[in-house]
């Protein structure tokens, strides 16, 4: 059976998603305040299959335990917020979150965020590594190291940006899909965010702006990585 550790204030929300959770076959784990939170997490951290965090807490708040959780283990996050800002997204993944939805939420809804993430945590399970032209990105340890085993500076964005470019190389990704992605939300024509966003990750794997050999762009389409990549556990 999956184990959810869930984080959240309201007394009322914590036993609607312990019963309908359970329903659905999981062993759910609840906490009231980062405190609380976490002792479960020391306590089951090697048994956990996923991480639910509030970002309002009495005691702290889900961005604070998110980078806490990320310290420890690389177990699934969603991170549930009252607020509409999309900052508090960006926060989020920026942190290492996995997903993040807005409340008010049903229960269906997150039941099915959660079923995603642990389906794409399955696929992802038996490998660990991905290495191209020199790089390599380790998906437990959530980083990039060069050729000389240097780590490559990236943000939590950059991060999740190059991963999901690695996992459909050679498809030509459009603007819109590669927003949706990083950023949840589609980009309107004059917003060059998103290109800012690839250039940044360009001049950190050294790929040359003007003639980039890693992400290339496909003129009134969209990005292509074209990197050949290997894939292995260990």
């Amino acid at each position: 059976m999956r184990k959810i550790l869930i984080v959240d204030d309201d007394q009322k929300t914590r036993v609607l998603l312990k019963t309908y959770l359970e329903k659905n076959q999981y062993e759910v784990i609840l906490s009231h305040n980062g405190e609380s939170f976490l002792a479960e997490l020391q306590t089951h951290v090697d048994q956990l299959s996923l991480v639910i965090l509030d970002v309002m807490l009495p005691d702290t708040d889900g961005f604070v335990l998110c980078k806490q959780v990320r310290q420890r283990s690389n177990v699934p996050i969603i991170m549930l917020t009252a607020s509409s800002d999309e900052t508090d997204r960006i926060v989020g993944l920026e942190l290492g979150a996995d997903d993040y939805i807005a409340k008010p939420y049903s229960p269906r809804e997150l039941l099915a965020r959660i079923k995603a993430i642990l389906r794409r945590s399955a696929l992802e399970a038996p490998s660990r590594y991905y290495r191209f032209v020199g790089f390599t990105m380790d998906l437990m340890e959530r980083k990039v190291t060069d050729s000389d085993g240097q780590q490559v500076v990236l943000t939590g964005l950059d991060y999740q940006l190059l991963k999901y470019f690695i996992e459909h190389r050679g498809v030509v990704l459009d603007r819109s899909v590669l927003s949706e992605e990083t950023r949840g939300r589609d980009t309107g024509p004059l917003d060059r965010s998103l290109d800012v966003q690839i250039s940044r990750l360009r001049l950190r794997l050294n790929d040359d702006g003007k003639q980039p050999a890693l992400i290339k762009t496909v003129r009134g389409a969209g990005y292509v990585f074209a990197a050949d990549v290997s894939v292995s556990s260990a």
